[in-house]
């Protein structure tokens, strides 16, 4: 009886247990269901994200971006001040105020054409500031020294002075004007448009003025400063070198003594910068032993070189005449500071100039010599 009864008891344990691996396959099986489920998903889904977009498809624009457009095609400024958006500037941006900040994607825009444009800029020390103006600090005297003995007491030396440059920060504007026809066509790309009409007018401003600006609501220009020789230079005014033949270059050594003219301390980090009709007249000097002073850039992109210093092709550079002052040599960021706002604003107007809208462009920026010492001229004259 007793055997008996462990047999049925054994068999009931195998049943319970073979229920148990039943039911462990049952749920195997269905997780691997689901496994296999969000596998394809994830899949279907990573195919989609690398699907071209159809050339019909419509792009989803950013909050901002998108507000920003329809404030331009409609001015329509509800969108706008739904938003939230980040920075110190918001605080003026409202339509009350003159006009709205150019959103993110356009005004990077604009940065990126003004840096590249052949200007001053590319070469000389650009700062943001938030005030109406920028002072620099400059010592341009040097603080003296003596030796001294053991026992000896130490005499007092001379103390260095500065001098502050104030660099008035001056509006920059432009304004261009389209059709509100042209706005409500949606075919139409109108940040990139307004983008590149600022840039151009921007570019051109700021070049002519960073080299001849009078410093009358606009940057004063290197050229605007009063030019001495060289041998009688002092602060406040730019060292010159003559050519010895008026209006005309043709003696390579020139060039050499206009490169050591400039101090030691400022020819590491030096450029020239002229224009494109006295660069055709540079590259064809030769030195004594035949050998061209110029040459072009290795790579595309890279700056041509006269005698290994990079060559800056500024066209407001003045052209080659009697006692001009058409080539520069220097250490651009140490001698010549641009300051500028960060931001650029737009203001709509659709009822100056109907059935045009005119949008209404500006910005702050000024510029100035920050250090003398650290460009020199060179002069077509003989004195």
């Amino acid at each position: 009886m007793t055997q008996a009864n462990d047999t049925a008891n054994l068999t009931d344990s195998l049943n319970e247990f073979v229920s148990h691996i039943k039911g462990f396959q049952s749920e195997i099986k269905t997780e691997l269901k689901h496994t296999n489920e969000r596998v394809t998903m994830l899949d279907r889904t990573t195919r989609q994200a690398h699907r071209p977009h159809l050339a019909a498809s419509i792009q989803t624009e950013a909050p901002h971006q998108k507000a920003f457009n329809t404030y331009l095609r409609s001015g329509d400024d509800a969108p706008l001040r739904g938003l939230d958006f980040e920075g110190k500037a918001m605080s003026t941006a409202v339509n009350g105020d003159g006009g709205y900040l150019v959103d993110p994607v356009t005004s990077d825009t604009v940065k990126s054409v003004l840096s590249s444009t052949a200007s001053i800029r590319a070469v000389a020390s650009v700062v943001n500031v938030e005030a109406s103006s920028y002072d620099v600090l400059i010592d341009q005297n040097d603080m003296g020294s003596g030796w001294a003995t053991e026992t000896a007491n130490s005499t007092e030396t001379a103390t260095a002075t500065l001098d502050r440059i104030a660099i008035p920060l001056h509006e920059l504007s432009a304004l261009p004007k389209v059709s509100q026809r042209l706005l409500d066509d949606s075919a139409f790309d109108i940040e990139t448009w307004l983008a590149g009409r600022i840039a151009d007018t921007f570019a051109r401003a700021e070049a002519a003025a960073f080299v001849t600006g009078d410093g009358i609501d606009k940057p004063t220009g290197f050229l605007t400063h009063p030019s001495v020789d060289n041998d009688s230079w002092s602060w406040g005014s730019l060292g010159y070198v003559t050519t010895g033949s008026p209006g005309a270059l043709s003696d390579a050594d020139k060039i050499v003594d206009l490169v050591y003219a400039l101090g030691a301390q400022y020819r590491a980090n030096a450029s020239f910068v002229m224009n494109s009709k006295t660069a055709g007249q540079v590259r064809k000097l030769k030195d004594a032993d035949g050998r061209f002073l110029w040459s072009d850039g290795l790579a595309a992109g890279e700056p041509a070189r006269l005698m290994g210093y990079p060559v800056l092709i500024a066209e407001d550079m003045p052209d080659m005449a009697v006692d001009s002052l058409s080539i520069a040599f220097g250490d651009f960021e140490s001698g010549y500071t641009i300051a500028e706002r960060p931001d650029l604003r737009v203001l709509r107007d659709p009822f100056s100039a109907k059935p045009h809208v005119l949008f209404f462009a500006t910005k702050r920026v000024g510029g100035d010599v920050s250090d003398f010492a650290a460009i020199k001229l060179l002069k077509f004259g003989t004195s």
